[in-house]
């Protein structure tokens, strides 16, 4: 049997009764007497995963047992990520099967142990159901329960930690110990340095205080350390500082100088690209940094007024400052680097349910989990394609009865885990038991959306996303007062009651509020309006279990084990994506979402079929047969010809936010045309719509990215003219649009590349074309950069040997061994390069003057004492007519996927090894991410974090 995803619901429903009578489990998915196991086909796969760069094998286990349903992807990344025991041994795990089990029978003796359930029958069932929903990828826990629940070693459950540190030498060293714990243990931290006097203020032995930013130093270089010393990863950390803290244009300022340093390593030589070998020298790059905000801050900002920046120890008003100003300060270094972030600290402690236990002062490194100092929340993502179902004539809805029982059953398992769970401090272990903070959330709203034919930056799109998300945390907090019931509510309730049910009063309104769009929505937000209504009534009788329930991460390496398409509150990535092969091997594949998007809009399958292959051939869905011009914004993407607008980003942001109890991670992505002005604006309706948090990025603003050449040339063409003089010039001869053309493959000590030579139809070389294979964005740019210089000399009549001649022999990294025969060693790409030119473009005479000889000359000589070369070594005509390189244009074949829907698929090209690479090549651009440290492919963004989508490696912390 495999996988349902629609139909009735069979009903989840747990009744919370009298304290310690324990809660009654009803069955959502499976049946009486049958083992969710025993409903699947199971089968037998190898995982073999590689490097690219090398081919060397980075992880290899042969037959593990998983579901026939699941992905090549999903596959691999569950048993190299969460299978425990050494591989090779017996006690390696070898099946989905004790992964699950291992995970959910501690729950289930958890949940027994604690009084959570009313008799064993309900254990079992409980048992069952989160072993249905796991397998059917319905839902998936963070990824410390899988490295962790079950195994001998510390049980540790949460991926998210807030840390504090106090005004003394004793807490900052404490933060860094605590800090790099944290960091060995895979998961990452934040803190609010706040507190920390300011360099402007006396020390009690009357020197001046160091400063906060002084100390970043230190931890920063710490992060670096532990995690060059053998992590897949790096540090994740988030360091926040108070708008009024007097060191906070310091602050601001830090990773803008550091930009500076590194363009100015850059261009004298240094490898200064994202993960590059000499990024380790610059300062301040292994943390997240926000900018804490306060409503009066951004009123003084908005209305160009004063704002005072007062001492930590006293209080007193250090310096008054132009807030309008200060906030340019932010959009300018967010505008060059994207750091800082901002948070809005109002907005954040509004929605507060524990405030009597302290203020909210910082959040996790992706922004997602904010609540009290030394904290921690474990987090669970909900898949919400397993929610759409559709009847017989077509007509979709969204499930929010099961939606609901998912939710209530996987909250339940959330809060019983935090009976088991140990804490890397004993401070965070007290606050997390007192409080027993979760994280609830989904991934896959973007298929979601356009699924049901809804753009992503639509009202009916927001309508949708917020009736969800509100469901789900009334459903959260109706079951957290009926855990309440069961086994009492949080230490903290007490104290806070008052405010918490203030703030569960907010959510209702706010619910009440919300905009009712179309007939998918509508339905949601009344299932909604039910559990407020519950929440309200039940928290009043009860309390709360949990002082919060939600948060929307980035869901990185568990959306690949739920084989989601999007992740967090993202909206698709691409409409084509980048599908491994059981067997080896892969494709490039029209998302199955578009043609369920395009059915929901009414168009015929003949027509579904027409615009999926277009889509196939060209990326995007601009001039699509048949495709009305007002449902283009339906397949608009993150990136691409039609990409969503910075303010779409944040207004889904805010339909989402009132539904929260944290807030989300996500970057604003804004295209390289955006100017300083355009980022203040987004930081000003951030604030205006009442989101928590937000982070920018600017396409192409970090050094770590690849050089536009259409930039350049535009701005050449934007000066002025110069007056007219006479004088003699050199003309260019272009080639002709059909040229003949050879490609190269290369490798020069370890970084691989190809080089495409055109030359005119009578002979002569008349461009390069060099491609640096994902090495790094900067090499890769340059080389393009550089490509172009040399094309454009030799159409104007540099002579190729005068090129040779310059650049032969020029000695820099990366060089070393080739696997060129003609050319062995070589002291840099370029030496390498202009060699092979010579000898395929040179005449005999010339590059034999320069010392340039093939591999069989260099024997003849051996044999002969000669260099003599024949004709045919000197013929450089006849070469075969060359595609352009990575072309996207050839026709791609159509293959049926297991829905039979009509999917357009080819074979990936060579040099994509996922998705975003994918994108890079078919669509000319460059995304804003780091290579994976452990299989050197680069990653994509995945809210305010990045995610590896070959090996589930992320660089947050969910």
């Amino acid at each position: 049997m495999t996988e349902t995803t629609s139909g009735p619901a069979r009903g989840s429903r747990a009744k919370g009764s009298k304290a310690n009578k324990g809660l009654r489990i009803e069955r959502i998915h499976t049946t009486p007497g049958v083992h969710p196991y025993d409903e699947v086909e199971w089968e037998r796969r190898d995982v073999v995963m590689t490097n690219w760069r090398d081919g060397s094998v980075n992880f290899e286990q042969r037959g593990v047992e998983f579901p026939g349903f699941w992905s090549v992807n999903a596959v691999n990344i569950v048993t190299s990520k969460y299978f425990r025991g050494a591989v090779g041994t017996p006690q390696r795990e070898h099946s989905l099967k004790q992964l699950i089990d291992r995970v959910v029978r501690s729950y289930r003796a958890a949940g027994e142990q604690n009084g959570y359930f009313a008799s064993a029958e309900d254990a079992e069932i409980f048992e069952h159901e989160l072993a249905y929903a796991v397998l059917h990828q319905v839902f998936a826990f963070n990824s410390p329960v899988w490295f962790n629940v079950g195994t001998k070693q510390p049980q540790q459950v949460s991926a998210c930690f807030i840390l504090s540190v106090d005004d003394s030498m004793e807490s900052i060293l404490d933060w860094y110990k605590e800090e790099g714990m944290i960091f060995k243990g895979g998961s990452g931290a934040g803190l609010n340095l706040s507190r920390i006097r300011s360099s402007r203020e006396l020390l009690s032995s009357g020197g001046n205080a160091s400063g906060p930013v002084s100390f970043m130093r230190g931890a920063d270089a710490s992060a670096g350390t532990i995690k060059s010393g053998g992590a897949t990863r790096r540090a994740a950390k988030m360091v926040v500082l108070d708008v009024d803290h007097p060191d906070v244009e310091a602050f601001i300022e830090t990773k803008v100088k550091e930009e500076e340093k590194i363009r100015a390593l850059r261009d004298a030589g240094f490898d200064m690209d994202l993960g590059g070998d000499d990024i380790a020298s610059v300062q301040y790059q292994n943390a997240n940094n926000s900018v804490r905000v306060t409503d009066e801050f951004m009123k003084a900002a908005e209305a160009g007024e004063k704002f005072p920046l007062r001492a930590r120890m006293t209080g007193e008003v250090v310096e008054e400052v132009d807030a309008k100003a200060l906030l340019r300060k932010m959009a300018v270094a967010a505008h060059v680097c994207a750091d800082p972030g901002i948070q809005y600290d109002d907005t954040i402690n509004r929605w507060h349910t524990s405030p009597e236990s302290g203020r909210i002062t910082a959040s996790n490194p992706c922004s997602e989990y904010m609540h009290l100092d030394n904290s921690s929340c474990n987090l669970a993502s909900l898949n919400l394609m397993k929610f759409l179902r559709a009847d017989d004539s077509g007509n979709q809805s969204f499930d929010s009865e099961r939606f609901a029982k998912v939710v209530e059953l996987v909250i339940t398992a959330m809060d019983i885990s935090i009976c088991f769970a140990d804490f890397p401090t004993e401070k965070i272990g007290e606050t997390t038991r007192a409080f027993r903070q979760l994280g609830i959330g989904y991934a896959n709203l973007g298929a979601l959306l356009m699924a049901t034919g809804h753009a992503y930056d639509s009202d009916g799109g927001r309508g949708l996303a917020g009736a969800i998300t509100s469901l789900m945390t009334g459903t959260s907090y109706k079951r957290s007062a009926e855990l309440a019931g069961v086994v009492g509510p949080y230490d903290g309730y007490a104290r806070n009651a008052q405010a918490h049910q203030r703030v569960m009063t907010q959510h209702a309104d706010a619910n009440t509020d919300a905009k009712r769009v179309d007939d998918l929505d509508t339905p949601v937000w009344a299932a909604a309006t039910e559990a407020w209504q519950d929440v309200i009534r039940l928290g009043g009788k009860h309390g709360y279990r949990n002082a919060q329930a939600s948060v929307l991460a980035p869901t990185g390496t568990i959306g690949l084990m739920m084989d989601c398409d999007t992740t967090g509150v993202e909206p698709d990535l691409a409409l084509v994506k980048f599908k491994k092969l059981v067997g080896g091997g892969s494709m490039q594949i029209v998302n199955n979402t578009v043609p369920k998007a395009l059915k929901r809009l009414g168009y015929q399958p003949e027509q579904v079929e027409a615009v999926v292959e277009h889509i196939a051939e060209h990326g995007n869905v601009s001039d699509a047969p048949g495709l009305k011009p007002e449902h283009y914004s339906v397949f608009d993407c993150a990136m691409g010809e039609r990409s969503i607008s910075p303010m779409g980003h944040v207004r889904m942001m805010a339909a989402a936010q009132p539904f929260l109890s944290g807030a989300i991670s996500k970057t604003v992505n804004m295209p390289s045309s955006s100017t300083v002005e355009d980022v203040e604006e987004i930081f000003l309706q951030g604030w205006k719509l009442g989101t928590k948090a937000l982070a920018v990025y600017v396409e192409n603003s970090k050094v770590g990215q690849p050089l536009s050449a259409k930039r350049t040339e535009k701005k050449v063409a934007a000066e002025p003219e110069p007056e007219k003089v006479i004088e003699y010039r050199a003309v260019r001869n272009r080639l002709p649009k059909g040229r003949p053309g050879i490609t190269t493959s290369f490798t020069v000590g370890g970084a691989e590349g190809y080089m495409t030579a055109n030359s005119y139809p009578d002979d002569g070389l008349g461009e390069v074309f060099l491609k640096m294979s994902k090495q790094g964005s900067t090499l890769a740019g340059m080389m393009d950069a550089f490509s172009i210089a040399v094309s454009v000399g030799l159409q104007y009549g540099v002579p190729l040997e005068t090129y040779v001649s310059k650049f032969t022999n020029m000695r820099f990294e990366p060089a070393g061994m080739t696997d060129d025969q003609d050319v062995r060693m070589a002291q840099s790409i370029v030496d390498y390069i202009f060699r092979r030119l010579a000898l395929d473009f040179l005449p005999f005479e010339t590059r034999s003057a320069l010392g340039i000889h093939s591999a069989e000359e260099r024997q003849r000589h051996l044999d002969t004492g000669s260099y003599e070369s024949s004709a045919e070594e000197m013929d450089v005509e006849g070469f075969a007519q060359s595609a352009p390189l990575h072309s996207a244009d050839a026709p791609d074949a159509a293959v049926p996927d297991a829905d039979a829907q009509p999917t357009a698929a080819a074979p990936a090209p060579s040099e994509a090894h996922n998705s975003t690479e994918l994108v890079e090549m078919q669509l000319g651009l460059n995304a804003d991410a780091p290579l994976c440290f452990s299989c050197g492919t680069k990653m994509r963004r995945a809210g305010s974090c990045y995610l590896c989508e070959g090996c589930g490696s992320t660089s947050g912390c969910s």
